[in-house]
């Protein structure tokens, strides 16, 4: 393993302070993202939008001691005195240069993949056929960057058998230090298409840039037909290990005799180096699937030449990978394809090919909101001539543009059923997209228009009923029980159930702004959907299920280990993946609240499991507290401690290192915080409610609707379902569009909740309806159609207010509210 004095010998730095001579097995450049500090080296990257080298103190704090930086020593050495510093002239480079060294101390066969479109794919593809035959360390997601690149190469270990990784450029001069970090033995070509072409003077130059990952390969596999290509492998002197695949050359190495689609499936039958007919079935058909699984056939012909025909069959079982051309349903029968992965016109084409074919399957019409296009290294005239004749060659029945660029030029588009705003926000503004109905809607274009927004609007139904949530409040009252524990105390916030009804990805995102260190959720899927989003920061999966194991695992997700069966079959899991490290799980003690958890008696037998096992480690040991908010049970809780101590002792004593301990949920923290041990859990105080005197500290949530109609009514007059409610004097009531289909519940009905507008209580009047429910608005004579009322959240009508009318507790009222509900998120 590489040391901190041999990075010193690696880098020649221009100052260095070596405390303590430790071992580097993690590198880390987001200060939010840190899981464990042992062995960890921060690298202080400095970039346009930000400075690494502000986060050292804290991560000084945090347990780190290892720094790669570019400033002087001497800044921080007082601050941290038992750090380890090397600095350099640039820290990046520097991180290349050591995971290059890493990369030279393995020697089996690495896979290089670069080119504009298909990079992911192709890499996943690979993954999917190969992982049988090899132990594969491959780049997470897309990490194809010029940072991306060592991280992932720095995931080798002796224990894999096969690297598979992607190599991405923006601008000349990029692909020589990625080809240093990587040395392919073998390189994949996919398409070339526009992308970062405004850095190149030519098409050419561009194509150049990415064969120099080729240079010192033995193989090299693209399509053979592409007489672009051909001519710059010619140019840049590669002639051997050419591995090109053809449609039309029989005498190439891989020849594809032909391609034929029915239904959801595509058999290609082809020729390798001449031999007799093979053919592969595959669950895709469009266009840009079929040409990555053909660069996979030729990669497996060449890693594994006994591959074909026994594991053909491989190929039938490919997975979709989910980065591309999101599918998603949309009101009005329409369906949504949020394609805004990346945006030139190769990628276009993909994505009009994708939607032809689901229109065709469908019925429904094509419809394209296009934004401008950047980057396309094509004069834009030419550039948008090329869109409009691709709109006329899909058959695109009605086209909508976005930006400048494109209204300039709608006469281009003048044989099109087409509109143009100039920005996503006139766009929002026109009442077009409510028109759309029975369409296939393609969504398409540079991040800097925020089409997200345009997705949302499709696919979410516009309520007039929303929950507004303030993110401040949330990290006001994270802060607040930071103040009850000590500063090295670490925080688990949870945000199972959809953050408690209020939206997981908005309170994870807002969470790790606030540095907590753990997020938990209930089940893999919700842990799955974070990590999609973007989500970094380390996940517990509270009720891991046996069958979701390999998902948990690609998406780094840490399991609550409950009971032997579990364990054993986690453990039993892991063996089919790559690990470079063990792998981190959490171990449940049953105290006394009899949920899950291992039993006192249990331990001897985990114990044995957990120093017999190489592939995991205890990151934590913990239990939950039945009772620690009732004065009652104080003693049961007490109980509940000593025996969670004993227990926690039994374990640790059985491995070689400490885990972290946790006990303590919100009312623990308020009443028991002596027992803070090295880390809490923050539950429902996160969200505002003091457990203890049922009080609020900061509200989060706070329900507001629409007046949709007001009536006057005479004295005597009945008022909803069953005739229930009654007008006892003359006077009016307001319509509003929420209902107990909408979580608001019946037991709200006939007077139990008081609504308060302008300061007036206003009852509830008659039942819950499904979808609507009616106040008694007589004492607001000010009130009009259109306004905006609070129903919950508010000072005078608190969540623990609904909580207490429904005999519940607030976790149930916000959980239980329904996702037609919008959700609204402010700070």
């Amino acid at each position: 393993m590489l040391t901190m004095s041999k990075a010193v010998a690696v880098l020649q730095p221009t100052e260095n302070r070596i405390i303590r001579d430790e071992p580097i097995a993690n590198l880390l450049t987001d200060s939010r993202s840190i899981i464990n500090s042992e062995q960890t080296l921060f690298i202080a990257l400095v970039t346009p939008s930000g400075n690494g080298h502000i986060y050292i103190r804290e991560l000084y704090q945090r347990g780190i001691r290892n720094f790669l930086i570019s400033e002087a020593i001497v800044t921080f050495q007082d601050d941290c005195p038992e750090a380890n510093f090397i600095s350099v002239r640039n820290t990046l480079v520097a991180m290349q240069e050591l995971a290059a060294y890493k990369r030279a101390q393995f020697h089996y066969p690495v896979i290089g993949i670069t080119g504009s479109n298909g990079k992911t794919v192709v890499k996943e593809f690979l993954y999917q056929l190969l992982h049988h035959d090899f132990n594969i360390v491959r780049s997470p997601k897309s990490y194809n960057s010029q940072l991306g690149v060592p991280l992932s190469v720095w995931n080798m270990s002796d224990k894999h058998d096969l690297g598979i990784f992607e190599a991405g450029i923006s601008k000349p001069g990029e692909m020589s230090s990625l080809r240093e970090v990587i040395n392919p033995d073998i390189v994949v070509i996919t398409g070339i298409g526009s992308a970062h072409q405004e850095n190149f003077s030519s098409f050419e130059e561009k194509l150049q840039e990415k064969l120099l990952l080729a240079r010192y390969a033995k193989q090299i596999v693209y399509d053979a037909d592409n007489m672009v290509i051909n001519a710059e492998i010619e140019r840049s002197f590669l002639h051997t290990g050419l591995f090109g695949w053809s449609r039309k050359n029989e005498e190439a190495p891989l020849f594809i005799k032909g391609v034929h689609t029915e239904g959801e499936h595509t058999e290609i039958t082809f020729k390798l180096y001449k031999g007799p007919d093979q053919t592969v079935a595959i669950p895709f058909t469009d266009k840009a699937s079929i040409e990555d699984v053909i660069h996979c056939i030729a990669v497996t012909a060449i890693l594994k030449p006994s591959f074909f025909p026994k594991k053909a069959i491989y190929f039938s079982e490919l997975k979709p990978i989910e980065m591309r051309l999101e599918l998603k349903n949309g009101y009005q029968n329409n369906s949504i394809i949020n394609d805004s992965y990346s945006n030139d016109l190769m990628s276009l084409e993909v994505a009009l090919d994708f939607q032809q074919r689901k229109c065709k399957a469908s019925g429904a019409r094509p419809v394209v909101i296009l934004t401008d296009i950047y980057e396309s290294g094509l004069e834009p005239d030419i550039l948008y001539r090329k869109v409009a004749t691709l709109m006329r060659r899909f058959d695109i029945q009605y086209f909508i543009g976005v930006g400048y660029e494109l209204m300039s030029r709608q006469d281009l588009f003048s044989d099109v059923s087409a509109s143009f705003f100039p920005s996503t926000s006139a766009l929002l503004s026109a009442e077009i997209l409510g028109q759309i109905a029975d369409s296939c809607i393609l969504i398409k274009g540079a991040r800097r228009f925020s089409l997200e927004t345009v997705s949302d609007r499709l696919v979410r139904q516009l309520n007039q009923t929303a929950l507004e949530i303030d993110l401040t409040a949330l990290k006001q009252n994270v802060a607040h029980y930071r103040a009850m524990i000590p500063s090295d105390c670490k925080m688990v916030c949870m945000i199972k159930a959809e953050g408690y009804g209020l939206g997981a990805f908005e309170m994870a995102r807002t969470l790790e702004e606030a540095n907590v260190d753990y997020l938990a959720v209930a089940v893999t899927d919700e842990g799955k959907y974070l990590r999609q989003m973007g989500i970094r920061c380390p996940i517990l999966i509270m009720n891991p299920e046996i069958n979701s194991w390999d998902t948990l695992i690609e998406y780094d997700l840490q399991p609550e280990i409950y009971s032997l069966k579990l364990l054993n079959s986690f453990c039993e899991a892991l063996s089919g993946h790559q690990q470079v490290e063990p792998y981190p799980v959490h171990i449940k003690c049953d105290t006394g609240m009899h949920r899950l958890g291992f039993m006192e008696k249990e331990l001897p037998r985990l114990c044995e499991i957990l120093v017999r096992s190489s592939r995991i480690k205890v990151h934590s040991i913990f239990s939950h507290l039945a009772g620690a908010d009732d004065p009652v049970l104080d003693a049961f809780t007490q109980k509940q401690i000593d025996t969670f101590i004993r227990m926690s002792e039994t374990i640790s004593h059985s491995l070689p290192y400490k885990p972290l301990l946790h006990i303590l949920n919100t009312a623990g923290i308020q009443r028991f915080s002596q027992y803070h041990f090295d880390m809490v859990r923050l539950g429902i105080g996160l969200y505002g409610i003091d457990p203890i005197t049922n009080g609020t500290i900061h509200a989060v949530a706070k329900l507001t609707s629409t007046v949709l109609q007001i009536k006057e009514l005479p004295a005597g007059e009945h008022i909803g379902y069953s005739c229930r409610g009654v007008m006892k004097r003359a006077g009016r009531i307001a319509i509003i569009p929420i209902g107990y289909a909408d979580g608001f519940s019946r037991k709200m009905g006939n007077g139990a909740l008081e609504v308060y507008i302008n300061g007036v209580a206003c009852p509830t009047i008659g039942n819950i309806c499904m979808d609507t429910c009616m106040i008694d608005i007589t004492d607001v004579p000010e009130l009009t159609e259109g306004t905006r009322i609070t129903l919950f959240g508010s000072p005078e009508v608190p969540l623990q207010t609904v909580a207490k009318i429904m005999d519940t507790i607030p976790y149930e009222v916000l959980t239980g509210l329904s996702p037609r509900i919008q959700r609204i998120y402010f700070q």
